[in-house]
């Protein structure tokens, strides 16, 4: 080896140890909380690969970034919210470790954002409070216990705009208002869960509009019902769509430019008169819990859709929709099926098809509400009085013991135990008694 080959060599040995210690930094760690949500924002010095789990007796998470450090500088760390107490320490691996020191039962969600005009690169943790993450808490939650889950169900188009039409001249405005005037009867019907029709007619209602009635009614959730419509007669199926991140990210910035000057609330949050940095927080928390729990419950509407016919797509899609961008309602749009198929229009126009697409969109919106009850409900209420509390479900056709048993949350065995069962046959018209929550 050459003279300067051996010299180069050298510098790398000798450089060795610098480099194998250049990773990223993490130079800065902030914190917000509001109404039983916290925020963690570790500002690193480039991007890092995490990973994130937690801990019981006592409660903590766990956080682990790859080939990392902390900045020497950051003796104090913050507190506040759920988080007690913030730990950290190098792993023999690399890894630095943080531990946040709970004082709640939390669910926990992160995420990489990269630089923009104000920081570098971020690892975002966010922390919910009792149970599922969701929007912030309502106004009227304050007050009303025992209330009623509300639901607001929006035929698509109407009026002036007809939608899409099929080939037999069936027009999309029409079979949405159906559906969803038949959607609305069956939620009306559940013990603990009432309906907001945003169109009760043929009249049509702006977008943005749409969204505000829901608002002003406090809704849970938000169901727009359309039919979709392609080029292609052969395209068939249901889909399900929630808000896309982009579609999420530009409504924040409409929200943020127009907070001064806002009337409404976010979640029960006024946003005017709050500085820039806390308004656009409270915003992404109220969005990043919304668009978290849209997701779950699409996934639970499709699924029941899919028991009833095919589906365009097994998984909830994500787009910019105008009609789903409350920053603090969960919102899914459901796509009954291609009225421009000629067979799937035919179905679209029949009633017995149509109570069907309502009864399978009510069976995943129930099922998700029995998972996740907001606060002061009736049913978060009969969750915590335990199974002593009873509900009836009739039999209908096609019914069975396994399906209603995961429809309402229980055990198979406790539905049997309720009613004095020796088999798991059922009959149509059998009135069976539900003993709420039983657990598995």
């Amino acid at each position: 080896m050459s003279s300067p080959g051996r010299l180069i060599l050298i510098a790398l040995v000798l450089l060795a140890p610098t480099l194998a210690k250049a990773g990223t930094t993490v130079e800065n760690i902030r914190l917000w909380a509001d109404n039983g949500r916290t925020r963690l924002v570790l500002d690193l010095s480039g991007p890092a690969n995490h990973s994130i789990f937690t801990l019981r007796g006592p409660d903590r998470l766990v956080v682990d970034l790859n080939d990392s450090r902390l900045a020497g500088q950051l003796s104090k760390l913050p507190t506040g919210g759920s988080i007690n107490s913030i730990r950290t320490g190098v792993r023999s691996n690399g890894q630095l470790r943080v531990v946040l020191d709970l004082n709640a039962e939390v669910r926990s969600r992160s995420f990489t954002a990269g630089p923009n005009g104000d920081y570098g690169d971020r690892l975002v943790i966010d922390l919910q409070q009792q149970g599922a993450l969701r929007a912030v808490k309502r106004a009227s939650e304050e007050y009303v216990s025992g209330r009623d889950i509300v639901v607001a169900v929006d035929p698509g188009h109407g009026g002036r705009d007809p939608g899409a039409v099929g080939r037999g001249k069936t027009r999309e405005k029409d079979v949405a208002l159906d559906v969803s005037k038949n959607l609305v009867n069956r939620i009306n019907a559940e013990p603990g869960m009432k309906a907001v029709l945003v169109r009760g007619g043929d009249y049509y209602v702006d977008h943005r509009e749409r969204m505000e009635i829901a608002r002003r009614a406090n809704a849970d959730l938000f169901v727009s019902i359309h039919a979709d419509a392609v080029e292609d007669r052969r395209a068939k199926g249901s889909s399900v769509y929630v808000l896309s991140l982009k579609g999420a990210s530009d409504e924040a910035s409409k929200r943020l430019a127009e907070r001064e000057n806002a009337s409404s609330l976010v979640g029960g949050v006024s946003l005017a008169g709050k500085d820039a940095v806390l308004a656009s927080v409270l915003l992404d928390l109220s969005q990043n819990a919304a668009l978290s729990a849209s997701l779950d419950v699409g996934s639970e509407v499709i699924g029941q859709l899919a028991q009833i016919g095919k589906v365009h797509r097994r998984s909830v899609q994500q787009a910019g929709f105008l009609v789903l961008k409350s920053p603090d309602v969960p919102s899914i749009l459901v796509e009954t099926a291609y009225i421009s198929n000629p067979d799937e229009e035919k179905k679209l126009r029949s009633r017995s098809h149509q109570d069907k697409l309502a009864q399978a969109i009510l069976n995943g919106v129930r099922k998700y509400f029995y998972e996740n009850p907001p606060p002061n409900t009736m049913i978060a209420l009969n969750q915590k009085r335990g199974p002593a509390q009873q509900v009836s479900h009739v039999i209908s056709r096609g019914d069975t013991l396994s399906e209603i048993a995961e429809r309402y949350n229980v055990s198979m065995s406790a539905i049997k135990s309720a009613n004095k069962l020796n088999t798991n046959n059922v009959r149509v018209g059998q009135k069976l008694r539900i003993p709420a929550y039983a657990g598995t």
